[in-house]
């Protein structure tokens, strides 16, 4: 059998200390790639937010450029155009909180907002109407409106 000196323990606690100090670096730095990856996809995502909401603001001020984008058989007014445009904008809200940005305490006033507009304004008409609303937004964003909004809320009478 071989006999270890105090030396020799002192070289293998090295050599731990070495391995065990390359693992905590390599976790630490995983997460923070992790992190930037998710910061580097909203920064994208508010990037798209951005150009969608200055093509939106041309169609608020012009409303028959919405045929462009979709020919179909309406009144084109710029109330549908600020409707496309407040949808866009909660589908943007609910993709931050997807991805953690909005805290919980920002994300209960939006959720808020969105269903007084639904229950109080003409919002939730245009998003039922033929208008078909629902198929510029992603499923996700869609399935969200209809479970937890829609039917979570019925419009209020007599508001004028």
């Amino acid at each position: 059998m071989v006999e270890l000196g105090l030396v020799d323990y002192f070289v293998m606690g090295e050599a731990i200390g070495i391995v065990a100090t390359l693992f905590v670096s390599f976790y630490f730095s995983r997460k923070q790639m992790q992190k930037l990856s998710i910061d580097i996809e909203t920064k994208v995502l508010s990037d798209l937010n951005d150009k969608i909401s200055g093509l939106t603001h041309l169609a608020v001020e012009n409303p028959d450029l919405i045929r462009i984008l979709s020919n179909v058989e309406s009144d084109l007014t710029k109330e549908i155009a600020f409707t496309y445009h407040l949808l866009h904008t909660f589908a943007h809200a609910y993709h931050l909180y997807q991805r953690k940005v909005v805290s919980e305490n920002e994300w209960t006033g939006w959720l808020r907002m969105m269903k007084s507009c639904f229950e109080q304004g003409k919002i939730r008409e245009y998003w039922e109407s033929d208008l078909e609303l629902e198929k510029w937004f992603d499923p996700k964003f869609q399935e969200f409106i209809e479970n937890e909004i829609v039917r979570k809320t019925s419009p209020k009478q007599g508001l004028s």
